[in-house]
């Protein structure tokens, strides 16, 4: 590189470009390209098949000033350099930016960098490379890929189904994913059983514990069928005296975490933070640009060997010296098609704490740091040491036997920064000490179906079966979604739509490889195979797309037009006096006047929750969907009465304030008032005169 000369540093994002332009002295220029800037056109294929599939890329409308500011800047530059993000696609965006800059492909000075610091970015400069074409066809083939699936699809849909719709390849497979679940669902068969939990006590201290052992026979999970039986063995057990029969006491330990990967850190994000997928690399795209995390679209779990030594002389300063491991902990990841960048996900600096950043992050991206350092830091920190105590309570008369179990934290380990358990004591007890009944109760309980997929569930799956890659995972979520397949449930959790069933039955019948499970991650394995420059791309798509073609003009005349179901209703039109009957449109049911087009009055479904409105007394409270498309629950006598939760009233009222209870998730009941602390488990006990 020489010295004087003036120097173009290109990336995607203009607070990427803010954050390296602290890093590089005043021979650069750095600039940013604002995302993608040349792209397959929306109103046509854009591929031509004729030719081996050439791509007919455009500079969309939005990209325009951006790519005319670019070149001019380029024309002014010594040297152009592509600083884009390291995966395919960040290779792709470097070579549509060469190509309008008319910088050949062999002179093109790419850099890249797992973190933006000084270091990196320094490091990065001093050893350029040429643009890595196996990436950029790897990108190319799936973006054409796509193309080619969802255009030849979407106007058979059209026709078939009803107009508006859209396919995608690996969102159609995991539209199918939540289709079969909500049918496992549907098809599943309740069944009640009951438990018997007891409270005992000795020398003022509660013992928790359940039955058992009934008869002298072990209770398996659905022996106890109904109220009946349940207090048939409360009312045996009544007046007895009960006695500690065996305590066993066991040391184990317990392994950190995983550093976070994509997937992970989607699942993780989910669970504790309850952030969607695409929110979680929302906020982590901010970290990462603004210096604070590793590059967030990765399937490896590797750290490096710097970051190593710098936690590990944090944790010994921070927690103390047994609290280091004398050798690094190393990882493997197991993942199908592990690929991408060379390193987890990790904090760029370990001693830059979560306080430290306190006052300059976002609260939602500040959450997230927390658990990326927290994680990060657990994975290089001592294993966890438990006691684990179970302890029988035997009855005197009838021989039943209680479980209580407990565990205490001998040394804590890596749970010092990343807790994954609680304490659950039990007191100082002796075999043949007699403990006191406080109280013995049958509590309900029914089977659960299977749940519904959250985004970290979904994620999951999709991983298990090699079904997308890292930096598809939540733009597949937020697709299906904004495109009316799949909805958010009052959990959040995805709830298909009926329009998304008769697709994914149409998939199946008649082109079954678009949501066959194997398929989509033998494709998946292609498009790595063409990144390793094992494969050539157009044969790829060739071998693909032929049949394909030949089964979609085949299907054209024979697959029969779905009739959508007009269901009638009681309802009169009030602004033309026709009757009102429900239909199906994009996002579900909704009611509509016969008389259209001439009188276009609709209607949304309300669904009841059978709660009376607390604030007018006179409405009851229905289940709505904002502009966005999220799921809240307001009066039905709105504007006139403006209350509204977010989560679904239980139709109880909050013993603490009086406020309405709301269901909260993972079986919680909390108080919807804000102020109120109020929380209990959802339970169904059958309660003792």
């Amino acid at each position: 590189m020489t010295k004087g000369t003036h120097k173009l540093l290109i990336v995607e994002s203009p607070t990427k470009a803010k954050t390296i332009s602290k890093f590089v002295g005043k021979d650069y220029t750095v600039l940013s390209s604002f995302g993608h800037v040349r792209d397959l056109p929306k109103s046509k294929m854009g591929v031509d098949m004729e030719h081996d599939f050439r791509p007919d890329y455009i500079v969309p409308t939005k990209a325009r000033k951006h790519v005319t500011a670019l070149k001019k800047a380029a024309a002014k530059a010594d040297e152009v350099y592509f600083a884009t993000d390291e995966d395919r696609e960040g290779e792709a965006i470097s070579w549509h930016l060469a190509e309008l800059l008319e910088v050949p492909t062999a002179e093109a000075k790419r850099i890249t960098f797992h973190e933006i610091t000084k270091g990196a970015i320094e490091k990065a400069l001093e050893h350029p490379r040429a643009l890595d074409m196996q990436l950029v066809d790897a990108q190319q083939a799936r973006r054409i890929l796509d193309r080619l699936v969802g255009y030849s699809l979407s106007p058979l849909l059209w026709k078939k189904i009803r107009r508006g719709l859209s396919a995608g390849r690996v969102q159609s497979v995991a539209v199918r994913l939540i289709v079969e679940r909500e049918r496992e669902r549907r098809a599943f068969v309740q069944e009640e059983y009951w438990t018997i939990d007891a409270v005992f006590t000795k020398d003022g201290t509660e013992i928790a514990a359940e039955l058992v052992s009934h008869n002298g026979k072990k209770l398996e999970k659905m022996d106890i069928k109904t109220a009946e039986d349940a207090q048939a063995i409360v009312d045996g057990l009544n007046g007895d005296t009960f006695t500690i029969h065996s305590i066993q006491k066991k040391r184990v330990k317990k392994a950190p975490p995983t550093p976070f990967t994509t997937s992970n850190l989607q699942i993780e994000a989910n669970t504790k933070l309850g952030l969607s997928a695409k929110t979680t690399m929302q906020l982590a795209q901010g970290l990462y640009e603004t210096g604070r995390i590793t590059y967030m679209r990765t399937d490896s779990m590797n750290l490096s060997e710097q970051f190593l030594e710098q936690a590990k002389n944090y944790i010994g300063t921070a927690f103390g010296e047994n609290y280091q491991l004398a050798e690094h902990r190393t990882f493997k990841t197991k993942s199908k098609g592990a690929q991408e960048a060379h390193e987890a996900i990790r904090p760029t600096d370990p001693t830059t704490t979560p306080e430290s950043l306190a006052g300059e992050l976002d609260p939602r991206a500040l959450k997230l740091y927390t658990l990326i350092w927290r994680r990060t830091l657990a994975t290089q920190m001592p294993e966890a040491e438990l006691e684990r105590t179970a302890m029988n309570i035997v009855a005197s008369k009838t021989g039943d036997i209680f479980r209580a179990n407990g565990s205490t934290i001998v040394f804590d380990g890596f749970m010092k920064v990343y807790r994954a358990t609680k304490e659950t004591l039990l007191p100082p007890l002796s075999e043949g000490d007699t403990v006191s009944n406080t109280s013995i109760t049958p509590t309900q309980h029914f089977t659960e179906p299977p749940a519904r997929y959250s985004d970290a569930t979904l994620v999951k799956v999709m991983e298990e079966h090699g079904i997308g890659r890292p930096s598809t995972y939540a733009p597949t979520i937020a697709t299906i979604v904004a495109r009316g397949y799949v909805e958010r449930d009052e959990s959040r959790k995805l709830a298909p739509l009926a329009v998304a069933e008769d697709v994914v039955d149409l998939l199946k019948e008649h082109f079954p490889n678009i949501v066959d499970y194997e398929f989509t991650a033998g494709m998946e394995n292609e498009l790595d195979n063409i990144a390793e420059g094992k494969t050539a791309w157009v044969p790829m798509i060739r071998d693909f797309f032929t049949p394909f073609a030949e089964s979609i003009k085949a299907k054209e005349s024979t697959i029969e037009k779905m009739v959508q179901p007009v269901i009638p209703t009681d309802e009169i039109c009030d602004k033309c006096g026709k009757p009102m009957v429900i239909k199906i449109g994009r996002f579900g049911q909704f009611i509509a006047c016969t008389g259209f087009p001439d009188c276009k009055n609709t209607k949304p479904i309300l669904k009841s929750t059978g709660v009376e409105c607390p604030e007018c007394k006179q409405g009851e409270i229905v289940e709505k969907k904002s502009r966005r498309g999220k799921v809240f629950f307001s009066c039905k006598r709105y504007p006139d009465c403006k209350f509204a939760l977010w989560n679904k009233p239980t139709g109880e009222l909050c013993p603490t304030c009086g406020s309405l209870l709301v269901f909260a998730g993972k079986e919680k009941i909390k108080c919807s008032n804000k102020e109120c602390q109020f929380e209990k488990e959802q339970t169904h006990e059958l309660t003792q005169e």
